[in-house]
């Protein structure tokens, strides 16, 4: 299938590995150009080697959580990708912690992590959008039903799906499409790199495969090229919804 990417620009933030990254890898891949954006100016610079470089793709690095990241985010994709047809907005989750005991500001923080840095991004980005762009939001199953230990995330999750939901209405008359994307579990670096600290990585993987009815982790890419597709003028009539890319876990419709 063509998915009409072809000379598209994407701004895809959290993208310097794991999910972002293999979303930005499977959208380049298709054709379309990509502004990467994380934290570390090394792991960006890294990532947009990985791809290629420009052309298709370019890289700043900034925290979504500074005020002026979000202006700076835009203009740079702008001016580098020549047109602005969409983002994908992948942050960091909340570290882990009980609903009693997770300190004050670690809800602080979460809501300045996951609900207002990507908000400040599309109110950013919005002006600069025409008919058939596209706005994704990588978000958790935990939008639709806890995860053990991750009260911040637990909290959190659920509203910016909703958020989502609600921009896909206000966007909908403008031609612009909202979607969500509801991860499992991914083989990506951060997940290996827990599944070591456990002291059995084998187990670990074993323990996550037995809950999944696939049988098995996802790779990376294969939530690339999940997001890729609902960027692209191929889901043209995808919007307002969130997907589940999870093998199977997910006990809720």
């Amino acid at each position: 299938m063509d998915l009409g990417l072809g000379g598209r620009g994407y701004l895809v933030t959290g993208a310097s590995r794991g999910l972002g990254f293999a979303a930005a890898q499977a959208l380049v891949a298709d054709g379309a150009r990509v502004l990467l954006n994380a934290r570390s100016a090394g792991a960006v610079d890294a990532a947009v080697a990985a791809l290629g470089g420009p052309p298709a793709a370019h890289g700043l690095a900034a925290d979504l959580t500074d005020a002026d990241t979000a202006d700076r985010l835009v203009a740079a994709a702008r001016d580098r990708l020549g047109r602005v047809d969409g983002a994908l907005l992948s942050v960091g989750g909340p570290g882990p912690g009980t609903v009693l005991d997770t300190a004050e500001g670690a809800w602080r923080d979460g809501v300045e992590s996951v609900l207002l840095g990507p908000l400040r991004l599309v109110r950013a980005l919005v002006p600069n959008l025409g008919e058939g762009a596209a706005i994704g939001f990588v978000l958790s199953t935990s939008a639709r039903s806890p995860l053990p230990g991750l009260a911040v995330s637990n909290g959190l999750r659920p509203g910016l799906a909703m958020t989502a939901k609600q921009l896909a209405d206000e966007l909908a008359p403008r031609g612009i499409r909202v979607v969500g994307l509801l991860p499992g579990t991914f083989a990506t670096e951060l997940v290996v790199e827990r599944e070591d600290a456990s002291g059995d990585p084998a187990r670990a993987r074993a323990d996550a495969e037995a809950a999944i009815p696939l049988g098995r982790v996802g790779a990376p890419a294969e939530f690339g090229r999940v997001a890729a597709f609902l960027l692209s003028p191929a889901a043209s009539y995808v919007t307002g919804t969130s997907v589940v890319v999870d093998g199977g876990r997910l006990r809720t419709p």
